[in-house]
């Protein structure tokens, strides 16, 4: 892939591992509901009709990221797409993603086709695009996908879930369908992943959301094969492109997700972050403010991303992100003031 003036940001260096002159930050869910603006484009378009448009991509990811400071851009998408293109009917009612025709047999995993990315998807990578050309050369943007496991368990469960039964009892009872779910997922989000980085994307963000779900022992036999093998085509085709992996639920599984890949593993806000940067070794780490605390009096904010600076104690390699995503209640000035606050802690 050709080099990009944001390949030298502060963020993907660190991303890289290097020592910086202070420690970046982006957020999960940085352009989102507790936005005013995104609120009042959300009552005129629908999230699909928002995810479908690369003007309306474009504009929501560069808005949030020069309104909040922020050191990278994520492309506003959403994890789901790729199933829909898969075959399963996708909706966005109040109360979360719905998908029609859940994955409960063999059968029903066989009725799903490899995603077709460039004629299904082609519209994800023209909002990456585009929203490359809005943002400032040296803002690097990051494209996404979720992982294999928590794909399928949106599959298999229709929609979220508590206790992920249909997802868990079919890898359990039927361990041929579960491998057949998993590699057509895989299939589809390779060239996904790598068209994100072709059409813009200097870095990419995997997201395990509900890998949480499984132990040790479940997550090496029925999940872990496959986020190393996506992470590992990946690379194959875009070596230079970093790749952060991130889980949340996931600290008994930090190991275990180093070992499956990526050049910075994510750090949720239930994990110890000196614990976890412990762990993981040179390996860079992202991480890991709990979003609640941006709904906190704006010194006591500082004071807890200040623990987060601390347990870091220096090391290179730390993307500094809350341990999941901003939750709508959160003030704007607040979010502000953590990236601000973050900036002058680590400023060398």
């Amino acid at each position: 892939m050709n080099a990009h003036p944001s390949d030298q940001s502060v963020f993907v260096r660190a991303c890289r591992g290097e020592a910086v002159p202070y420690t970046p930050v982006w957020l999960m869910r940085q352009a989102g509901r507790y936005m005013v603006e995104y609120r009042e484009m959300r009552s005129r378009v629908t999230f699909q009709e928002l995810c479908r448009s690369p003007e309306l991509v474009a504009e929501t990811t560069v808005f949030a990221q020069e309104t909040i400071g922020a050191d990278a851009a994520i492309v506003f998408s959403d994890l789901l797409l790729i199933l829909e293109a898969m075959g399963q009917e996708l909706n966005y009612p109040t109360g979360g993603p719905k998908l029609g025709s859940p994955v409960r047999t063999a059968a029903d995993v066989d009725r799903l086709k490899v995603a077709d990315v460039e004629s299904d998807l082609a519209y994800v990578w023209e909002g990456i695009a585009a929203t490359r050309a809005g943002l400032q050369d040296d803002v690097p943007l990051i494209g996404f996908s979720g992982a294999p496991w928590t794909l399928a368990a949106y599959a298999c469960e229709g929609g979220g879930s508590r206790n992920f039964i249909h997802a868990k009892s079919l890898m359990y009872r039927d361990p041929g369908a579960w491998t057949a779910l998993m590699d057509k997922l895989v299939e589809g989000l390779v060239p996904y992943l790598v068209g994100q980085v072709k059409a813009g994307a200097q870095v990419l963000q995997v997201f395990d959301s509900w890998i949480g779900a499984l132990g040790p022992d479940d997550y090496r036999t029925f999940a872990k094969p496959w986020t190393a093998r996506l992470i590992r085509a990946v690379k194959e085709q875009c070596p230079d492109t970093p790749v952060i992996h991130f889980g949340t639920g996931s600290a008994t599984l930090l190991g275990q997700m180093k070992e499956a890949g990526g050049d910075v593993i994510g750090v949720d806000f239930h994990t110890d972050f000196a614990w976890a940067r412990d762990l993981l070794g040179d390996t860079p780490a992202q991480g890991n403010l709990d979003p609640i605390l941006l709904l906190a009096e704006p010194d006591y904010l500082c004071e807890r991303a200040q623990r987060i600076v601390d347990a870091n104690a220096g090391r290179p390699g730390h993307v500094f992100n809350l341990g999941h995503g901003i939750l709508p209640p959160t003030p704007v000035d607040n979010v502000k003031r953590l990236i601000e606050y973050v900036h002058e802690a680590t400023s060398v």
